[in-house]
């Protein structure tokens, strides 16, 4: 997978912009405890490896640095002057009130900012015109929402105008602005930047990148991952004791996934009781004595059961083309689930058997839910170094995580293709192999 994402990647696709010379001393050299007389801030030169295997026989280039995440000892901006604000975008996705919260938590507490304004309904809400006007985000406010579902900023999705966009945070006097999102959110902001940089504007732009189905590349996790997969994890169980408690019981699960089948297949390796995994990655041949739904039927035969895991990009290749996008410009998909139920069914039809198909397409539970531990500590890792990243002046950028460490990443114009890597043919049985 890596090598894949990294083929074409230079160095200087991972040089970070800066909005200027930082001259303020960092309030978090303030919150160091004092008997810690070794404690180092994260400079500029810190870097994680991109490369960290190495084979004699399949060289690589080992020179590809990320810099590293993390408080700097200066900051650009002045905490009590400056103005943030945070906009969640697209789909729901378990951690984003999480996010928020680190955001305002560390940007009030350790930067002394005031003005923390959360922008409502994603990037609609960031026009002249938009009905849903910005609402000031406080310790108070945020304090118990990292408990509840969803995004206390609620979402939208669909391009805006960048120009109107800028103008609106022009006359709003904002100096930071944090994006929550995935590759759409991405674009946008990375034409906010550029409009912001023709207009001689001083606009810091943060994202922190978004995606249940864990696929973006040159980021090892993504927030929410682990959440979708534990939530699809009860779904398969339950699909288990439904397809065991019927004759020739089929339970069918669609998950997640459109172009990417990470939720369906590390769902599948958690639940164990899994028996197909069906993901965009693998063109499936359904029909003739050596394709699934011959294999399928042998496997009901031995054991009366089966569990079924497909991914919502499955079968795309089968069932065409729709023509159809949605607000974001992603292509709306037939439903996989809905289509191999159906082919399932019609074949134990035309052979004259009894079959009990039990369809759960538990798509938007999933993504719904408020996050678990794990992803509950890894959101607010991703606010707190946006807003160190932010307060330093960073700029057209997101924070990544790779190898363990969180790493800065630019999405301006210079490294825009990191964002439209190609992920058909990664494989998804071991989402994180090479």
């Amino acid at each position: 997978m890596f090598q894949t994402q990294t083929k074409n990647l230079k160095q200087e696709h991972l040089v970070v912009a800066d909005l200027g010379p930082r001259k303020y001393v960092s309030p978090v050299l303030q919150h160091r405890p004092k008997d810690w007389t070794d404690y180092r801030m994260t400079s500029d030169e810190d870097g994680i490896q991109v490369h960290i295997q190495v084979n004699p026989n399949k060289p690589i280039d080992t020179s590809l640095i990320f810099e590293k995440a993390g408080a700097r000892d200066t900051a650009f901006f002045n905490g009590p002057d400056t103005k943030v604000a945070i906009v969640t975008c697209g789909g729901l996705c378990p951690g984003l009130n999480n996010v928020v919260r680190q955001l305002v938590l560390t940007l009030f507490h350790t930067y002394q900012v005031r003005a923390i304004y959360g922008i409502r309904y994603g990037y609609a809400g960031m026009v002249a015109d938009s009905p849903h006007k910005p609402i000031l985000l406080t310790p108070e406010m945020v304090e118990d929402v990292h408990k509840q579902g969803g995004t206390i900023l609620a979402s939208s999705r669909g391009r805006q105008n960048p120009v109107e966009n800028v103008e609106f945070l022009e006359q709003m006097g904002v100096n930071i602005l944090f994006t929550i999102g995935g590759d759409g959110t991405l674009r946008g902001a990375t034409e906010i930047a550029d409009v912001a940089e023709q207009r001689g504007t001083k606009l810091g732009i943060i994202g922190i990148p978004k995606t249940i189905d864990n696929d973006i590349p040159l980021v090892f996790k993504s927030f929410g991952f682990e959440t979708a997969v534990e939530q699809a994890d009860v779904v398969l169980n339950c699909a288990h004791a439904e397809a065991k408690g019927v004759p020739n019981g089929v339970g069918l699960v669609k998950l997640m996934g459109r172009h990417a089948g990470f939720i369906a297949a590390m769902a599948t390796r958690a639940s164990g009781d899994v028996n197909y995994c069906l993901v965009p990655e693998v063109p499936v041949v359904l029909d003739g004595p050596k394709g699934f739904l011959a294999h399928l039927y042998e496997r009901l035969a031995a054991r009366n059961h089966v569990v079924i895991a497909v991914a919502e990009g499955a079968f795309q290749d089968l069932m065409g083309d729709t023509g159809l996008q949605d607000k974001s410009g992603n292509p709306v998909f037939n439903d996989a689930g809905v289509f191999l139920k159906e082919k399932i069914q019609q074949y134990y039809k035309e052979k004259g058997e009894e079959v009990n198909v039990k369809y759960f397409d538990p798509s938007y539970m999933i993504r719904s839910v408020a996050a678990n531990g794990h992803d509950a500590v890894f959101c607010s890792d991703l606010g707190r170094y946006a807003a160190h990243a932010g307060m330093t002046g960073k700029t057209c950028m997101f924070v990544g995580y790779w190898h363990g460490f969180f790493t800065h990443v630019p999405f301006n114009t210079n490294s825009c293709m990191i964002l439209d890597f190609k992920i058909s043919n990664l494989c998804a049985v071991y989402p994180h192999g090479t």
